[in-house]
């Protein structure tokens, strides 16, 4: 089933047939070189006047109106990705083949975020030729920017209602089953970590539960964190700290990103989608530090900082996932700065407590221009997470190894014996690149979507 239209086809910088498409050659310095030698002394006085040497992010036109393209000569994103905002409108040709990640590359490069302000131009479209999977790369792109939209919007539109709201349109869209736990019903299910982080917001905190496909396939649980705002709570975050927390609910969009491509591709397994939503807000019933919430699972947290409180959203969500035994239970989740700090904004950074797992989505990040890099599940450091009052604390009094200590505080929730990914990312470009402009990013997504197709096929 086609889940897009010619108009998603042209606002994604595609277009499936033209009369008057522009060739453009990628070449590389040492391809130039050669190139040199077969043009006229025109074209050559053309790309001398360009100063055009072929490094990637280069163009030059001829005079036949046709382009020459920089490139390393690697597959991947970055190949077109800067193409359809730096060429003039208009439609554009390969003068050869190129894969299906060259071309999904175009098409994040055609993203533009236009809910508040017009944008000043369409992106150049390129002609989707019969070697492509039109399907594959429309599906792909549309999944990234669903998550970009939904973490560029800003929180006064993006509250735990309106993500509520988004998922039921998710599920619309696919002939999913939803159901949503809103406010005090999350205690009457034993959520109290999730219902603790959201109870001081006037839009109350929710757990939505997502499922799709054939009851005989596979399981697979993905889990997204949606705190929709954070101010830290009662431990206050300082301004520069919260001024981009709109993207901490990263976690829940890449995850309904990737849910939207299973279900767009037709994967066949079994989906389920657990996304706990909360704002982090502070008010006179806000949890505080010291407090002991109890969880799904039956164990107690003591709080040790309100500012740790996406693994809160997460425990109980973990613990609900972990209750049907899935092949495979994913969670992505903005968690914390010690993964910025080991890994950068750019790459994903991943726990695993499967080692061959671990290797195969490495070599899919790899295989799809998807950075992901695992981190230790040391459980040596499990006595940071030691309580005097509780079975457990929320947050390391020490600073060391935050990411590893976070992912510890997860791994308490599931059952052993089911492999489990977690992704600890940054869900923003904090500059533009080819194919990733500043913003918003489903970090993991793609990576993770190879490995699932790899594993399980298609229908």
């Amino acid at each position: 089933m086609q889940y897009y239209n010619d108009q998603d086809i042209a606002a994604a910088g595609f277009v499936t047939n033209s009369d008057a498409a522009t060739h453009l050659t990628l070449l590389t310095a040492e391809q130039l070189e050669q190139r040199l030698n077969d043009i006229s002394a025109v074209d050559q006085a053309w790309i001398k006047r360009q100063s055009f040497s072929a490094k990637p992010g280069e163009v030059a036109f001829l005079q036949s109106g046709d382009a020459l393209v920089g490139w390393d000569g690697n597959d991947n994103v970055a190949s077109l990705g800067h193409l359809p905002m730096r060429l003039p409108e208009g439609d554009y040709q390969l003068s050869h083949p190129i894969s299906n990640l060259q071309a999904v590359g175009w098409g994040l490069g055609a993203y533009q975020f236009d809910r508040y302000k017009d944008v000043k131009r369409a992106p150049a479209r390129l002609m989707v030729t019969a070697n492509l999977s039109l399907d594959d790369i429309m599906h792909k792109v549309a999944a990234t920017q669903l998550a970009r939209d939904l973490i560029n919007t800003p929180s006064q539109d993006m509250a735990p209602s309106h993500l509520e709201a988004e998922t039921h349109a998710l599920a619309k869209r696919f002939g999913a089953a939803l159901t949503v736990t809103v406010g005090e019903e999350l205690l009457d299910k034993d959520c109290g970590a999730i219902h603790a982080v959201g109870r001081a917001a006037t839009d109350a905190p929710r757990l939505m539960d997502l499922t799709w496909g054939d009851e005989q396939h596979p399981r697979i649980t993905v889990i997204g964190k949606g705190v929709t705002f954070d101010s830290g709570g009662l431990n206050i975050k300082p301004g520069a700290g919260m001024r981009l927390m709109k993207k901490d609910m990263g976690g829940a969009a890449i995850a309904m990103g990737l849910s939207y491509l299973i279900m767009a591709q037709n994967l066949p397994v079994r989906l389920r989608l657990l996304l706990p939503a909360a704002e982090n807000a502070i008010s006179g019933n806000a949890f505080r530090p010291g407090d002991i919430l109890h969880t799904h699972k039956g164990l107690t947290v003591e709080i040790d900082n309100t500012d740790a409180e996406g693994r809160l959203l997460l425990c109980d969500a973990l613990s609900i996932a972990s209750e049907d035994e899935p092949q495979l239970i994913i969670d992505y989740a903005t968690l914390t700065g010690a993964a910025r700090v080991a890994v950068g904004t750019e790459i994903a950074a991943m726990f695993c407590n499967d080692k061959a797992l671990a290797n195969q989505i490495s070599d899919s990040g790899d295989s799809v221009d998807d950075a992901v890099w695992p981190l230790p599940l040391h459980s040596g450091y499990n006595h940071m997470l030691s309580s005097k009052v509780a079975d457990l604390v929320n947050s390391a009094a020490s600073g060391f190894a935050g990411a590893s200590t976070a992912a510890l505080f997860l791994q308490r929730f599931i059952n052993d014996k089911t492999p489990w990914l977690h992704f600890d990312v940054m869900a923003f470009n904090t500059r533009s690149r080819p194919g990733r402009p500043e913003g918003g990013e489903a970090m993991a997504l793609r990576a993770v979507y190879h490995y699932l197709e790899k594993t399980y096929g298609h229908t």
